[in-house]
């Protein structure tokens, strides 16, 4: 089996760094002319391969560092990118989001093309959004503002003008946001656009629409651009906008020097106008394409994968118009996948923060856990659970890391100490120094609440900068000029050290991210998929976001929801369709050819005991392990009578497991032992 690490090989010659790469990675490295389409399962390593190809081009003198443009969709991802490209050896390669590379270019060619120095780049639209619909006469409140912000935002990366937003939004299937009309949302767009250029504002969307806008309009500026730029590598391209795909048409100019890296299964984003409709037409677009897959899985374990391919199998080609890729998982098997159902949210919360906090008994960091939902709504109840059970957390989407108050402060403090730092004395000590006359501590206050997210904020800096000291050769240690260095390339990336604490994250924040842990809560209908999915698409693209959610995990993963949202509520949710026939009562009613849950009432009626019921539980999930993997009925194993009366007598012993009917000479050779293993580590109901 083919394994792979994340470290990279600092490679002086260019064959070496081919050899950390599996077959069909090192068919994308060695493919350094396009156009090439790669698609690229979760988990399957598709960054190593293209910083690799990148590397490998630029080391074999195909490519010139300066001549390549590699971008992609969020900063972290980028300064993964440049960091990997870094500890390759390779330096100079533009790994950008296609706004910081377009901002970069239209600020260059601004006062050459316009005159005198770019606008002011706006950082949110609300305030603009406001001044337009007042002038319109529509009332908005904080949540309408954000609505049609979005609105504006989907209009404006779909290249839908004004003029035409109410025949484009009527063709899709597109609703207004709620309540307006498709003519009343047209004109508040005109009225945007008419506020913004009076106030000299751009949004984000002007950055990439000018510059392209610019390409195709001065063949000067289209020939230095076309000229610095030869070779380009679009991460992510399933969700590559209409904007996004008319940009990149301005950098190419008709070439083909262009490598895309994608899966459809991955589009989450199209509410925003993302499409894989590039990605699933690369090869029309471009009918001479090498086309690569990456299948092979070194994220996740068996059982993980097992599941993310079942989810969009049993779908058929209901998640979306295209094959889905089936992944192979590299990794050794893991613990089984577990699934549960609560009475109510704030049960299923502490269920969760319960689990969390055995699994941090057992070694698990607190930072590689993270607990997926929906809605960004849902993260409170976890909140509450996770700090009852004095469990640190973090919650992704809330304030970014360098934006807090107590990290900026921490780094102004950091920079003045840098100037005057003794040599002699190891970074990390004056790190803590520097940081304990701010409050830091070496142990976390005791309460929750803010005064821990302070202290989690400062301690991630202590932990980065034993982590420098720790990376650097001996013969030239890590120094606080080097911390500080590292922090301002971060900040201007997004790219936040690690806080210790489990991670709360809605299934969208979590897109490009793994853990150890994943808890996956509120699978039920309504939730997922969301209530508001009406449409066909919109249900494929919930069970992709599912998908997505699966994929996070690399060991440990549970699945759950609960009945009703508040307790006493009346029972009234379902379980979400998209796991029908793979809850695993499903799949013994399959099996047993019997109703779900019929032979589990009965055999769970002879029990009475909380433990010896929830013993009960983790026997059937061991059977229903052993039935997967022998493709066998499950009761043929064991019957649900003969797992009762073991959970209710409780054998310490062959002979007295031998005493239960059901269990002969042959089960006993087979399953024995692992049958006193379980109720050997069960918690005793005396």
């Amino acid at each position: 089996m083919f394994t792979q690490t994340n470290s990279e090989p600092a490679a002086a010659h260019p064959d070496a760094i081919l050899e950390a790469l599996d077959p069909e990675q090192r068919e994308v490295a060695l493919a350094l002319r396009g156009p090439v389409c790669v698609l690229a399962g979760a988990g399957t390593g598709k960054t190593r391969a293209i910083t690799h190809r990148i590397a490998y081009g630029v080391r074999t003198g195909v490519y010139k560092p300066t001549s390549v443009l590699a971008v992609t969709f969020t900063a972290r991802a980028a300064g993964e990118m440049r960091t990997r490209l870094r500890d390759l050896g390779v330096g100079g390669v533009q790994a950008r989001t296609f706004h910081a590379a377009a901002l970069r270019q239209l600020g260059y060619f601004w006062p050459r093309v316009v005159g005198g120095a770019p606008p002011r780049l706006l950082e949110h639209k609300a305030s603009i959004i406001a001044e337009a619909a007042r002038r319109i006469g529509v009332s908005v409140d904080r949540v309408a503002v954000r609505d049609l912000s979005s609105e504006v935002e989907w209009a404006k990366v779909t290249l839908v003008t004004s003029d035409d937003y109410e025949r484009a939004a009527a063709a899709r299937g597109r609703e207004a946001p709620s309540g307006y009309d498709h003519q009343t949302v047209a004109r508040l767009i005109a009225m945007y656009e008419d506020v913004k250029t009076e106030r000299e504002n751009l949004d984000f969307e002007d950055v990439l629409l000018m510059l392209a806008d610019m390409l195709s309009s001065h063949k000067a500026v289209a020939d230095e651009v076309r000229s610095q730029y030869r070779h380009f590598v679009v991460d992510e391209y399933q969700d590559v906008s209409p904007l996004q795909q008319f940009l990149l048409d301005q950098w190419l100019g008709g070439r083909d020097e262009l490598c895309v890296v994608g899966d459809p299964s991955q589009t989450i984003y199209s509410f925003t106008g993302a499409t894989p409709a590039h990605l699933l037409t690369f090869r029309r677009t471009y009918p001479h394409a090498q086309e690569i897959r990456l299948v092979r899985d070194y994220r996740s374990t068996p059982q993980v994968v097992g599941l993310a391919n079942d989810v969009l199998r049993r779908a058929g080609r209901a998640g979306g118009a295209h094959q889905a890729l089936e992944l192979l998982a590299q990794r050794p098997p893991g613990p089984p996948v577990t699934f549960s159902v609560h009475d109510d949210d704030e049960s299923e919360a502490k269920a969760i923060a319960a689990r969390a906090g055995r699994l941090i008994a057992a070694g698990t960091r607190p930072s590689e856990i993270a607990v997926l939902y929906r809605t960004n709504a849902q993260s409170e109840a976890f909140e509450a659970a996770l700090a009852d059970a004095g469990i640190g957390y973090l919650v992704r989407g809330g304030a970014r890391f360098f934006q807090r108050k107590e990290v900026r402060d921490a780094i102004v403090l950091l920079r003045g100490a840098a100037r005057s730092a003794d040599p002699t004395v190891p970074m990390p000590e004056i790190v803590r120094d520097v940081l304990s006359a701010a409050g830091w501590a070496e142990k976390p206050p005791a309460a929750r609440g803010a005064a821990r997210e302070r202290w989690d904020a400062t301690q991630a800096l202590v932990a980065l900068a034993d982590d420098l000291a720790q990376a650097a050769p001996e013969d030239a240690p890590a120094t606080l000029v080097t911390l500080v260095a590292e922090l301002e390339e971060r900040a201007a990336a997004q790219h936040a050290p690690t806080v210790e604490g489990v991670t709360l994250a809605s299934l969208h924040a979590a897109k490009g991210l793994e853990w150890d842990a994943v808890f996956l809560a509120g699978m039920s209908e309504g939730l997922m998929p969301i209530s508001l999915a009406e449409t066909d698409d919109a249900v494929h693209e919930e069970r992709r976001l599912l998908y997505v959610g699966i994929t996070r995990a690399r060991e440990h993963l549970e699945l759950s929801y609960a009945r009703s949202r508040n307790p006493g509520g009346r029972a009234s949710r379902k379980r979400t369709r998209f796991l029908d026939g793979l809850w695993p009562e499903d799949e013994r009613a399959a099996r047993s050819g019997r109703g779900a849950g019929s032979a589990k009432g009965g055999a769970r009626a002879l029990l009475t005991g909380a433990h010896d019921m929830a013993l009960f539980d983790a026997l059937r999930e061991w059977r229903l392990e052993v039935a997967r993997e022998t493709d066998k009925p499950a009761y043929t194993i064991l019957t649900d009578a003969t797992l009762a009366a073991v959970a209710e007598v409780r054998p310490g012993s062959v002979a007295e497991l031998a005493r239960i009917n059901g269990i002969g000479p042959a089960k006993i050779d087979k399953y024995g032992e692992t049958i006193l293993g379980i109720v050997g580590t069960a918690p005793s109901g005396g």
